[in-house]
């Protein structure tokens, strides 16, 4: 269930909720009871970032994971491969 963000036109009282999607937006102010909130629009409160997230996504050809290509160092084990397919 997301967090709504409401804010009173009359008072300036925000709130958040914690709503289902098919929930009816909140009208009456809990602070002045008048019938003045309006739903805000705010960004999500986490952003999923670094290696390992989105894995299947954004790929480009036969790469796998574009972020751990990037953040593997150069002479890294895992990488080093013999003609035989064993790791160096």
């Amino acid at each position: 269930m997301p967090i709504y963000e409401y804010e009173c036109k009359a008072c300036g009282h925000r709130l958040e909720k914690l709503q289902k999607l098919s929930a009816a937006p909140l009208t009456d102010c809990p602070a002045c009871e008048a019938p003045e909130l309006s739903r805000l629009i705010s960004a999500a409160g986490f952003r999923l970032a670094g290696g390992g997230w989105y894995e299947t996504d954004f790929k480009a050809g036969g790469r796998k994971n574009l972020a751990g290509d990037a953040a593997a160092p150069a002479g890294d084990a895992k990488t080093s491969t013999k003609k035989d397919g064993a790791a160096a």
